[in-house]
């Protein structure tokens, strides 16, 4: 199955989610032995893009969920856990009650 977005198809799933989000992942996770100097003009090209952008967070969200809801569904699956309520014991100051 091919991957197309924007008109292009995708060869991995790092280059899929590049071309979903416009911005390479690099810009925000950083890559592995940056300098400070380097890290700082990351940020700040981060920083710029965002700042034109407002609405990207809510754009990677979208696209996080869409991708988990796909690839991943049960991770949404929430149920919420059963409450014990017998043999708990009080405690106050840390001393059992």
């Amino acid at each position: 199955m091919k991957n197309i977005v924007a008109g292009r198809i995708a060869a991995s799933t790092t280059e899929f989610i590049e071309l979903a989000l416009g911005t390479p992942l690099d810009l925000w996770l950083g890559v592995e032995g940056e300098s400070e100097m380097e890290a700082a003009a990351r940020m700040d090209a981060a920083r710029d893009i965002l700042s034109a952008n407002p609405d990207l967070p809510d754009c990677i969200s979208r696209v996080a969920a869409e991708a988990i809801e796909a690839h991943a569904p049960e991770l949404f699956n929430v149920i919420p856990l059963p409450t014990r309520r017998t043999g708990r014991r009080q405690y106050r100051d840390g001393v059992a009650a």
